[in-house]
């Protein structure tokens, strides 16, 4: 079983080996009246629904939580309180019915959603991961090791969606409401600047400052241009520093993680990038780019084949790079 509540949603995984029993998922809309998560809130909710989440993933499994061999948890990066609702839960649970606990690295979750696509996978290979709170370039050379070789150097890709939507009147998340006017926009008809930091890292700061500029400017804008000229650009930005990695390290193999790469648009130009570099794309099916308790699962059931079960003590943590995880 895996648990995750690292954010805003609660989430329950239940896997034997990979094939996946159930998958669910509870998304808290109690804060898009805030235009963003509320830490307090969000914790609170997860107290409210991971009961009831568990027994419907159990009901779905069609299997007694006796059966469960195996609890996995998020410890971080992510909200404080969320993460120890998620943690002190799975502790209690480990403890109460004598089975193995272990606790996994968020980002190492969504680094697992590509072997349950797509089987195992030959190193090395990259992984863009992009979400409302990440946005990097890892490279997994073998199991376990990670090297993060690029990142973001202010906003992440996701939160510059959020704070594009939120300047432009649209509810929490923004994502799914720049991606529906970026339908209906024409690009070209506004000129947002591809951000081009150094190196193979991201920036996002400059770009949410133009639209903020042009929409200050211009009070009789055009919300639809402004979101498919926006998308446009911080999707390309994506492209040119994952062409740059491929070149850099010549991996044949890019993998796409987190919530962002759901985006209809991402996919088309990560296709259309493939394509053209001859390089092997692994994009897993939208449900599982999102926060999951199934990628938790799956990542805890590898990290304890190699490494055991995790000590009752441990705490959770706001930050911990890939290349920390201990």
């Amino acid at each position: 079983m895996g648990i995750e509540t690292s954010c805003d949603e609660t989430a329950i995984g239940i896997i034997e080996g990979d094939k996946v029993l159930a998958n669910v998922v509870s998304s808290q809309i109690a804060h898009t009246k805030f235009g963003g998560v509320v830490p307090e809130i969000a914790a609170r909710n997860h107290i409210k629904v991971i009961v009831p989440l568990t027994r419907g993933a159990l009901e779905i499994a069609g299997i007694s939580i006796d059966e469960i061999q195996l609890i996995s948890v998020t410890r971080g990066p992510g909200l404080i309180g969320s993460l120890l609702v998620g943690l002190s839960y799975a502790k209690a649970l480990a403890i109460a019915m004598h089975k193995p606990f272990i606790a996994v690295n968020h980002l190492e979750g969504h680094l697992h959603t590509l072997h349950l696509c797509c089987g195992p996978l030959l190193y090395p290979y990259l992984v863009l991961l992009v979400s409302g709170g990440h946005t990097q370039i890892v490279l997994v050379e073998k199991p376990f090791q990670y090297n993060t070789i690029g990142q973001t150097l202010d906003d992440a890709c996701g939160e510059a969606f959020d704070k594009v939507a939120k300047l432009l009147g649209l509810p929490y998340p923004g994502g799914p409401y720049i991606e529906q006017h970026a339908q209906k926009g024409k690009l070209g008809a506004v000129d947002f600047p591809v951000p081009r930091p150094k190196g193979l890292d991201f920036s996002y700061a400059g770009l949410k400052t133009a639209v903020l500029y042009h929409t200050r400017d211009n009070p009789e804008y055009d919300i639809d241009d402004i979101a498919a000229n926006f998308q446009e650009a911080a999707l390309e930005h994506l492209v040119q520093v994952v062409t740059a990695a491929i070149h850099e390290t010549r991996v044949q193999k890019i993998g796409l993680a987190g919530g962002v790469t759901v985006n209809r648009r991402l996919r088309q130009k990560f296709r259309a990038l493939a394509e053209n570099m001859g390089v092997k794309l692994i994009m897993p099916e939208a449900h599982y780019c999102t926060d999951n308790g199934v990628m938790i699962a799956r990542a805890g059931a590898e990290r304890f084949k190699k490494f055991g079960p995790s000590d009752l003590s441990i705490d959770v943590v706001a930050r911990e790079r890939l290349e920390q995880i201990t």
